[in-house]
């Protein structure tokens, strides 16, 4: 089978050697011009051809370099997200990994010494060993934070009141998270979406509004998943751009949305609290399947 001049052209354009093919067109171009121009010579053809030739080199090469540096903005926000998710996972396996074993080692050397220990060490021994297992919790937490594991195993409604439960225990602020439908089959894109825009919301509220209340609803919708956030706390003033205004949290909550092609409202106000709504849209499949006369009935 002898390829096709599309499959030739894109194969050439895509080997690399473009560049060096023009230039050596344009070099024997331009040593045959100089020939015939000293020699008085008539223009032949095979100086146009010549010609021909390197122009459609110079060309395929102009449109190869506008090709390879042409980048959707959907598509760096996509390929931006998905580097910060295995940036979080790895950071995530090594502490739990790494860190987390040295720190349990660390742990059991401070047991065996705390037993042999002299009486008067025994204070010291003992604030040792607390400070160990309080950093060791620690680093559990934070490892938890950035791969919530869970999400696969017990799903979205009961990783967020896990993480509720941990993040909001030493506060005053009283919480609730409603969700009436069961969310089975929620896609993990989806999922981790919704959990990081909840785990954003929690975290800019305990640094910066002072609530007293919170409240967390998601809904399974005919349209799509629905998230909804509220507290009572000292609110602000969303900004047009969050990225420009430098709020990188509403910034992130943005293009996490916007991946899955959703929507993100934010009504917020000083003084009034705060309201995010997330609107996450089903698959054309699904969405399908959710409209189907089988299911409404």
């Amino acid at each position: 089978m002898y390829a096709s001049p599309k499959s030739l052209i894109t194969r050439f354009v895509l080997s690399g050697n473009t560049r060096w093919i023009t230039l050596g067109l344009c070099l024997c171009a331009t040593l045959v011009s100089l020939w015939v121009y000293a020699h008085k010579a008539p223009l032949p053809l095979f100086l146009l051809l010549l010609n021909l030739a390197a122009l459609t080199a110079a060309g395929l090469q102009r449109w190869r370099s506008r090709k390879s540096i042409k980048f959707q903005p959907q598509e760096l926000a996509d390929r931006l997200l998905q580097v910060q998710e295995n940036e979080r996972h790895r950071l995530s396996r090594e502490l739990h990994d790494d860190i987390g074993q040295l720190l349990t080692a660390a742990k059991l050397q401070s047991d065996w010494l705390q037993r042999r220990s002299p009486a008067e060490l025994q204070d010291q021994c003992g604030v040792l060993c607390n400070t160990l297992n309080e950093t060791l919790a620690k680093v559990r937490d934070v490892s938890a934070i950035l791969n919530p594991r869970q999400l696969t195993s017990l799903g979205l409604e009961a990783s967020l009141r896990a993480h509720l439960l941990k993040t909001l225990a030493n506060t005053p602020v009283h919480w609730s998270l409603e969700c009436q439908q069961r969310l089975t089959g929620i896609p993990e894109e989806m999922a981790v979406a919704a959990f990081r825009i909840t785990q954003e919301a929690v975290t800019n509220m305990l640094r910066h509004a002072q609530a007293r209340n919170l409240l967390v609803r998601l809904q399974r919708l005919p349209q799509g998943l629905s998230l909804f956030i509220s507290d009572d706390g000292r609110g602000f003033s969303p900004a047009t751009d969050p990225a420009l205004a430098g709020q990188r949290g509403m910034s992130g909550m943005c293009e996490r949305i916007d991946q899955l092609g959703g929507m993100l409202t934010v009504n917020s106000q000083p003084g009034f609290g705060t309201r995010i709504e997330a609107l996450f849209p089903w698959a054309p499949r699904t969405l399908e399947r959710a409209n189907s006369p089988e299911v409404l009935e």
